[in-house]
């Protein structure tokens, strides 16, 4: 079964545990306007009103085309050795970290020299 936008639009209101008339003062109009909008009896919100409603937690993906947002995280979208590497860095203590950072500056220097010199 297929749903409408303004079903979704309740759908989300609902998942986040909202009133109409929450929804109504995020999306920066009264309780009436939103509730035409769930019934689909009147205007659908414009993008300013969508991006709002989007900062409260709104799937507009999910509203607008019925298909809901995947999250990824960060670490997803790395090579499994460069997530291992940044995990570790982050477990270690701040002054490991500091040192890192100093010796990984070292050689990016060394590094961008020696391209430079490479290509004169």
């Amino acid at each position: 079964m297929s749903t409408t936008f303004f079903q979704r639009l309740r759908m989300e209101r609902e998942r986040l545990g909202k009133t109409q008339e929450e929804f109504a003062q995020i999306a920066g109009v009264t309780r009436r306007p939103y509730i035409e909008w769930e019934k689909g009896s009147g205007p659908a919100p414009n993008a300013i009103q969508l991006a709002a409603l989007a900062a409260a937690g709104v799937d507009v993906l999910y509203v607008v085309t019925g298909q809901r947002t995947v999250a990824v995280a960060p670490q997803a979208v790395l090579p499994e050795g460069d997530r291992i590497l940044l995990d570790n860095f982050h477990a270690a203590p701040p002054q490991v970290q500091a040192g890192i950072k100093t010796t990984l500056g070292a050689f990016a220097s060394a590094g961008a020299g020696a391209t430079r010199r490479r290509r004169a």
